[in-house]
């Protein structure tokens, strides 16, 4: 098959277009039937398949510790004289703003507030077991896990695209086990992009039910679904402007801009807020996190049905998200971590960003449990959407400050929707780099209708259910391409042993061919001498019966 050529719209694209076209219909024509199908598919897969997201997920973070401590870890995201392109603060502020994004506003008080007095895990409501327990599964479902689903993405994208120059395609990372080219290599294209789309789609749902449920918290507005399609369709045309200017422009300004808001609002936090018990929290939680990694990351609750229950809606719900957005999040942090080695790309990538998470989370969780635990506001009464306004309404400068956090969240929603409208561009159009801007657009108009098309038939809940059914069959992409990226290794590291040899082979025939050399030219060179000396011994034997004839003939005669 002959290779097709960058930039230009791919068969991938059409299938995906007609799924998409599909699946919309159904949830605008029959949108409570598209719902409940969804939740039976979600449920199912839950129960019948919780132990595997579970192990798969951590062979995923195994993998990638592995990466840190071999050899391999010396290897680049490129080529051998290639490097970053980004310095290190962009850098971070690309993995932060792509792999975070509104998640963190959305559920920064509202998840650490339901853990501990709406639901939590094994301990009593409203306890203090609660609260360290609540923000030690916080830790878990935004900490070194899911970084590593993203950086498993990210390196096989880098590795293949860029080392082995190949398309920056899902297809691509699997050409040691299949043809890419061929027809499960368009599907794998067709089912990542699916994925990327329902992770993306949830993501502005989560934004623009935020966004709504602060404004109907400040303002008269109600909390509805005709206020929610208002924001997507804004938002959607101020992220469409953006990716009309490139990646360089239009994603790095917004890249920059959510790291600096973002700071102010954590200083904020760490200035108004429950300062003390927060800091005391987080560094509680970290030891007790770290501590109890192993146990976490397999605990699928066999003996106790409503733990079961608990782990399904959450920690399986935030392994399905994690994957889900992979796509789109390992195409993006793999484009601007071309240079680097594995090692530097796993360990920025583990620890960087978790650790960030893990201080958000500590003061906008723990301030809110403060306040819940202290009854100064009951924040575990409000919506999911509304949690962090609730928290907000009882710190100084309250009106500001729930105003900027909106502000916040529509500059995350479009710096998402904008790297997403890239990422999809470059899947759809053979790997390119720089996708055409109509493509873009396009990919962008059809996100935030699916989006619109989720809340409507469904709300928050069909979200979530749609994304952890659309992640299941791409956790099986991804354990194929940590089997695809392994064989490669292997095969590279042969290549590179067999050179070697090859190399050390050479230089001892050089220095045989070359002892030859000097052994034949101390021969040759001896038997000159001997030559030599053979030629001269009859000329001196002749010199010396020259002399003694010479010798006896001027020799005076003897006296008488």
């Amino acid at each position: 098959m002959e290779n097709k050529p960058v930039g230009k719209l791919t068969n991938v694209f059409y299938w995906t277009l007609g799924i998409l076209i599909i699946f919309v219909a159904i949830g605008i024509i029959f949108p409570s039937q598209l719902e409940s199908v969804t939740a039976t598919v979600r449920n199912f897969i839950a129960d019948v398949f919780g132990w595997y997201y579970l192990i798969v997920v951590t062979i995923f973070l195994l993998v990638c510790l592995f990466f840190v401590v071999s050899p391999f870890g010396k290897l680049r995201l490129g080529k051998e004289d290639d490097r970053p392109e980004y310095g290190y603060l962009t850098w971070f502020a690309f993995l932060f703003s792509a792999g975070l994004g509104v998640g963190l506003l959305f559920f920064g008080a509202a998840e650490p507030i339901a853990h501990y007095a709406i639901e939590a895990p094994t301990a009593d409501e409203n306890t203090g077991q609660a609260a360290l327990e609540s923000l030690k599964y916080v830790f878990l479902h935004w900490g070194f896990h899911g970084w590593a689903i993203y950086a498993i993405v990210a390196i096989c994208l880098a590795y293949f695209n860029f080392r082995k120059d190949m398309p920056g395609l899902i297809s691509a990372t699997l050409s040691p086990l299949i043809n890419p080219k061929g027809f499960w290599g368009q599907m794998i294209d067709v089912i990542a992009i699916v994925a990327t789309l329902s992770g993306i789609a949830t993501t502005l749902g989560f934004g623009a039910a935020q966004m709504n449920g602060g404004i109907s918290f400040l303002t008269e507005f109600p909390n509805s679904f005709g206020l929610q399609l208002v924001i997507i369709i804004v938002i959607t045309v101020l992220f469409l402007l953006s990716a009309s200017t490139g990646l360089d422009k239009g994603i790095r300004v917004l890249s920059s801009m959510n790291m600096v808001l973002v700071m102010l609002m954590l200083l904020f936090f760490m200035i108004f807020g429950a300062s003390l018990y927060s800091l005391n929290l987080f560094t509680n939680t970290l030891g007790q996190y770290i501590q109890s990694l192993p146990e976490l990351s397999f605990n699928i609750a066999p003996n106790s049905s409503e733990h079961r229950e608990w782990i399904n809606a959450w920690t399986l719900f935030y392994w399905a998200w994690w994957m889900a957005w992979s796509p789109y999040v390992g195409t993006f942090i793999a484009r601007v971590s071309r240079g680097r080695t594995l090692r530097e790309f796993v360990i920025g990538v583990l620890l960087v960003p978790p650790i960030v998470g893990f201080i958000w989370f500590s003061f906008l969780g723990g301030t809110a449990i403060s306040i819940e635990s202290q009854g100064l506001a009951a924040i575990s009464s409000l919506a999911e959407e509304e949690a962090l306004f609730g928290v907000l309404e009882t710190m100084p400068f309250s009106t500001i400050s729930s105003y900027i956090t909106i502000f916040l969240i529509a500059v995350f929603f479009i710096t998402s929707a904008d790297s997403a409208t890239h990422v999809l561009g470059s899947q759809s159009t053979n790997g390119s780099l720089n996708p055409p801007t109509k493509i873009k657009i396009l990919w962008g108009i059809l996100m935030s209708t699916t989006a619109a098309v989720l809340l409507y038939s469904g709300g928050l809940q069909g979200l979530q259910n749609t994304m952890i059914v659309v992640a299941f069959p791409f956790s099986i992409i991804m354990l194929l391409m940590v089997v695809s990226l392994f064989k490669a290794l292997r095969h590279e590291h042969l290549k590179k042993e067999v050179n070697q040899r090859r190399l050390l082979r050479e230089i001892a025939e050089l220095r045989q061919f070359k002892s030859k050399q000097e052994r034949a030219e101390k021969r040759r060179l001896k038997e000159e001498r001997k030559k030599k000396k053979s030629e001269e011994r009859p000329k001196k034997l002749n010199e010396k019966k020259a002399k003694k004839k010479t010798y006896k003939t001027n020799k005076p005669p003897k006296e008488d």
